[in-house]
């Protein structure tokens, strides 16, 4: 099918193209940008006046409910809320059940997402069996399953020795470990050490939790040469570390969640459990440092770190609850919310959420508009509005912390139309 999206405004950040530009697509891939072939009849047509055109979103963290789980989050409402979201590539997470650490689960994913034609999957494979930190995983048939790199998820390995042997195994093939930074010993609390948390008496996980993983994970990055991806990072002098390591020539790069971009432990209110996260919120002074590294690079990715989570594992004391909160369809609009709110070039909120989780990924292409490539586009209405309520949303879950309103957060971007593969996947009523 050949489409030419027209009349928009395209902001392509891995190539540095910003200017007005019709958007020709046929067979899956862009064939031009700019002036558009005389020989070019498109089958649609698809107007994108006052629209932004931009690479279709990549997000770097989330979880999709499958295999197992499949009353939290069943797949297919979940990539059609990632592609509602304007999303197109979704890294998902190993800790599901079973886990993903055998390439017969990972075919087998790939193929149930292939098949609803929505966003496309990329799986991480787990570093370890059954997340359990001791027998390796078999990395090399993983990958050629398609898992995209490897990580322990929410589980630290606790025997530094196993650790540097699975960072040391991966080293030897060039795979990238991902890492959540947090110590399996202190971060057993439920919410950020502080004044809230003794006051509201909850147990706390302390900023050490952070730093004497990252510490570690650097130490032993020296060590094997290993590369790594630092998930979800939480806190100011996290983001201190990372900046040294970076300075230091070490091939390390880190995400944060919209959560902790947007939220502070005071926000969790009366107990309410939708601000039940992990990692947790912090204080007002690590949210900061963590907007500030991501506007000056320091932090490479902005990921939506959905978990879709059902009613009644919310509906219990905040310390029972289970964390997560939904929030595929709100990473297009947190970005350019942090964005305006930082006062940030939009071309870097488009970044963060574009090619740049894209070269984590390592699919070339990927992230970008350019003649030849994927026909993965997102088109949005910078100046639409809408409401972020349980109703507006369609993942299968509806906890969020951009719900804590009752007329619910307002987002100043609103997606008219998703494109993948050169496939409609997404149009918002007003565009039908």
């Amino acid at each position: 099918m050949k489409i030419l999206i027209e009349n928009g405004h395209l902001i392509d950040p891995a190539s540095g193209f910003n200017a007005m530009a019709d958007l020709a697509i046929a067979d899956s891939k862009v064939v031009s940008i700019g002036p558009v072939s005389s020989d070019f009849h498109p089958d649609r047509r698809i107007n994108a006046s006052r629209c932004l055109v931009i690479p279709g979103l990549v997000d770097a963290c989330a979880r999709l409910g499958e295999p197992g789980h499949a009353h939290e989050g069943m797949l297919d409402s979940e990539l059609a809320a990632a592609v509602a979201g304007g999303i197109t590539s979704v890294v998902c997470m190993p800790d599901t059940q079973p886990v993903l650490d055998e390439p017969g689960l990972v075919d087998m994913l790939k193929f149930r997402a292939e098949r609803l034609h929505l966003a496309k999957v990329f799986p991480l494979g787990a570093l370890t069996r059954s997340l359990g930190g001791e027998v390796l995983t078999p990395m090399v048939e993983l990958t050629s399953a398609g898992c995209v790199g490897f990580t322990q998820a929410e589980h630290a390995i606790q025997n530094t020795q196993g650790l540097q042997r699975a960072m040391q195994y991966a080293a030897s093939f060039g795979f990238c470990v991902w890492l959540r930074a947090q110590d399996g010993f202190l971060g057993q609390g439920v919410v950020a050490s502080g004044p809230l948390a003794t006051r509201m008496g909850l147990s706390g996980v302390s900023v050490a939790a952070e730093t004497i993983a990252l510490h570690t994970y650097i130490d032993l990055m020296r060590i094997t040469g290993t590369r790594v991806h630092i998930s979800k990072l939480s806190s100011a002098a996290g983001v201190e570390l990372v900046r040294a390591a970076k300075a230091e020539g070490l091939p390390l790069t880190c995400d944060v969640s919209i959560h902790n971009l947007h939220f502070t432990d005071a926000d969790i209110g009366y107990f309410d459990t939708r601000a039940r996260l992990t990692p947790p919120l912090r204080q007002q002074r690590d949210r900061e440092a963590l907007r500030q590294g991501l506007a000056d690079g320091t932090i490479d990715v902005l990921v939506s770190d959905h978990t879709p989570v059902e009613g009644d594992a919310k509906a219990l004391p905040f310390a029972q609850a289970e964390p997560g909160a939904t929030a595929l369809e709100l990473l297009l609009g947190a970005s350019m919310k942090w964005a305006a709110q930082s006062h940030v070039d939009i071309s870097r909120a488009v970044e963060v959420i574009t090619s740049a989780p894209a070269a984590l990924v390592g699919q070339a292409g990927l992230g970008r508009l350019q003649v030849g490539g994927y026909a993965d586009v997102c088109v949005l209405d910078p100046q639409a509005s809408w409401q972020v309520l349980p109703e507006n949303l369609r993942s299968h879950s509806k906890h969020t912390p951009f719900a804590f309103d009752l007329s619910g957060s307002e987002m100043t971007t609103q997606v008219k139309a998703t494109l993948v593969n050169g496939h409609v996947a997404y149009q918002s009523p007003d565009m039908l």
